[in-house]
């Protein structure tokens, strides 16, 4: 095998000029000082700070063996380590590390024993190392020092000025010595090793806890912005300094972005970043490029000159580079049904930070599978409320005009949550010229409950229709039809006739477990009407139910409504129909339609459906 030769530059401090030099390795020489398994040990000993038990087995040799130089050596693949010392000159005594070039040890690395040399300049192996001029090496002894494996990691040195007969008691002495370095050395790694196996366990748990936080975190929001939010909000106090997250919903769509920075003062720069960034589909798509490409996470340590090449917007690469760009990692948002990456996640730590790990590499590919079974679960969603929602508007009444009666409405489904529900209103003439009036809502939150109540609000409309029965006559009839038909249905409702009469109009209601209705008088006085609760529809019918009447003038207004708009789970019912009564009072002068706006605008959280309905009596 041809050898390699290496070129040495080597300045030692009072002995003159740099003295460029050559040395000759061999490939049989490097493949034993490249074995990874030897490295693995020599890494775990090399120290920045001296190590004081090498030191003073460095010193029992210069005083037992009366040797100026005593060194325990550690050797790599390129570089000789000083680990103990005593007698070698500056900058190495401080240095504690010389080109493997200059190396004596790494012969005794190679050959696996002791080497006593009498003169190294009668050696053929050693009469070109440089250190023969620079450091006056002339005799030379070195014994193996090795590791739990049985592995030469380094040598314990003697080294005279001048050539040298080494006795038999003397090398037996520094052979016991590098005995002792052998077991200093095995207890080291054997530290190092509890040490690493200590990190990896808490950083794997630190990792179990991220993924697992992600995970509920995600979980929690049907809303896959917020979802994004939380995830750059994870990742930037667990893993990265900062992160952005950009994904579409569909191939073609304008594309999301978020920002985040471990500094919440850094928030107003990361949403001018996310902004621009969201406008310049280059610069997204620069950013994304690795995970598109690869399909997994990529690592890049002191990738800020990279990640400045690809981003040609100079207000995105300032405020990038403020922001501190150190190593970078891209995780892509993969879906997990479609198979395809609907984005990426950028993290990026400051120059002062550690570069990612392998292990933090993993991690970050998890972070990308699981924004994207967040971003697949919330197309599924939206497209399961649009069904739902378009279902429950196709079964709502198209409001009659009706002679003297005013009507207006509004339904709203929740902001969050199944979206949909069983609210739902009506109103319709009666042969006789009276109006019935009703709204009602079904218990459940999904498109079951938008098809019962379909099912309830034709029953209420088929029972009531031509009929001149009170209210609570007809809930009651409705409750037997539920039952008989095994409709399964549980629901609240008010029902309600109005009719003129000689004093303006007479309105006769039944509630079935519903919030009270509210009537607004002319004058602005507001009146709730609280009656003795009665069951929810649905149940096994006990006994009839019992209707309510009341006179009211022209020109009042008959509010009934569902209690997503009055419903607070930190406050009683009373308080929310409290509210919504002043309200209503507030804004007596209002026409219909924004009457209802202002109205709607008291319900505490829309985390459930809203059915609105005003009966305006102007005749």
């Amino acid at each position: 095998m041809n050898p390699a030769r290496t070129p040495v530059a080597w300045q030692a401090t009072g002995w003159g000029a740099m003295v460029l030099r050559w040395d000759v390795i061999g490939d049989t020489e490097q493949r034993v000082l490249a074995d990874p398994v030897r490295l693995r040990s020599v890494r775990r000993l090399v120290t920045p700070a001296p190590v004081e038990a090498f030191d003073r087995v460095a010193m029992l040799v210069r005083k037992l063996v009366d040797a100026p130089l005593g060194v325990v050596c550690l050797v790599d693949e390129e570089r000789q380590f000083l680990a103990g010392q005593v007698g070698m000159p500056e900058p190495l005594a401080t240095e504690r590390s010389m080109p493997l070039t200059h190396s004596f040890s790494r012969h005794v690395v190679v050959a696996g024993e002791m080497l006593v040399i009498p003169d190294v300049r009668a050696d053929p192996r050693m009469r070109g190392n440089p250190s023969i001029d620079q450091l006056n090496v002339i005799a030379y002894v070195g014994a193996p020092i090795t590791d739990p494996d049985g592995l030469v990691v380094g040598a314990l040195c003697a080294v005279d000025h001048e050539p040298r007969h080494w006795t038999d008691s003397e090398i037996a002495l520094l052979s016991e010595l590098a005995a002792v370095c052998s077991s200093e050395v095995c207890l080291r790694i054997a530290r190092a090793a509890a040490e690493d196996a200590r990190r990896a366990a808490e950083s794997a748990q630190h990792q179990l806890a991220l993924l697992t936080d992600l995970t509920e975190s995600l979980a929690a929001t049907m809303d896959v912005a917020e979802a994004m939010r939380r995830l750059g909000r994870i990742v930037t106090s667990r893993l990265a300094d900062w992160c952005v997250v950009t994904y579409a919903d569909a191939p073609g769509a304008s594309p999301h972005v978020s920002a985040t920075h471990r500094d919440p003062a850094r928030a107003a720069d990361m949403a001018r970043l996310a902004d621009l960034a969201a406008r310049s589909r280059t610069n997204l798509q620069a950013i994304v490029l690795a995970a598109r490409r690869h399909g997994r996470s990529v690592r890049r340590e002191h990738g800020s000159a990279k990640l400045r090449g690809r981003v040609s917007d100079v207000e995105i690469a300032a405020l990038a580079t403020s922001a501190g760009l150190g190593s970078t990692m891209v995780a892509p948002i993969v879906s997990p049904v479609r198979r395809v990456v609907l984005g990426a996640v950028l993290m990026v730590n400051g120059p002062e930070r550690p570069p990612f790990t392998e292990a933090e590499e993993r991690v970050a590919a998890e972070i990308g599978r699981r924004a994207g079974l967040a971003v697949e679960n919330s197309r599924l969603y939206r497209e399961q409320r649009h069904v739902a929602e378009v279902l429950q508007r196709s079964l709502l009444t198209e409001l009659p005009a009706l002679p003297g009666v005013e009507l207006h409405a509004r339904y709203l489904p929740a902001q969050d949550g199944a979206a949909v529900g069983g609210d739902w209103y009506d109103a319709f003439a009666q042969p006789d010229g009276s109006v019935m009036v009703a709204v009602g809502d079904v218990s459940g939150h999904d498109i079951e409950a938008a098809a019962t109540m379909g099912q309830l609000r034709n029953l209420v409309r088929g029972d009531a229709f031509g009929r001149d029965d009170e209210p609570g006559a007809l809930l009651t009839q409705l409750d037997e039809a539920l039952h008989g038909l095994r409709v399964p249905a549980a629901a609240t409702a008010v029902l309600a006739r109005v009719r003129q009469s000689w004093s303006g109009y007479a309105i006769s209601f039944a509630n079935a477990g519903h919030p009270p209705p509210l009537l607004l008088m002319p004058d602005g006085r507001v009146q709730v009407w609280w009656i003795p609760p009665e069951p929810l529809l649905g149940l096994p019918p006990h006994q009839p139910r019992t209707t309510t009447i009341r006179y009211v003038p022209p020109g009042s207004t008959l509010v009934l409504y569902t209690d997503g708009l009055v419903e607070d789970r930190e406050q009683l019912l009373d308080d929310g129909v409290a509210r919504l009564a002043e309200r209503l009072r507030e804004s007596c002068a209002y026409p219909g339609d924004e009457l209802c706006g202002r109205l709607l605008e008291v319900a505490p959280r829309r985390n459930d459906d809203i059915a609105l309905l005003l009966v305006r009596l102007t005749g």
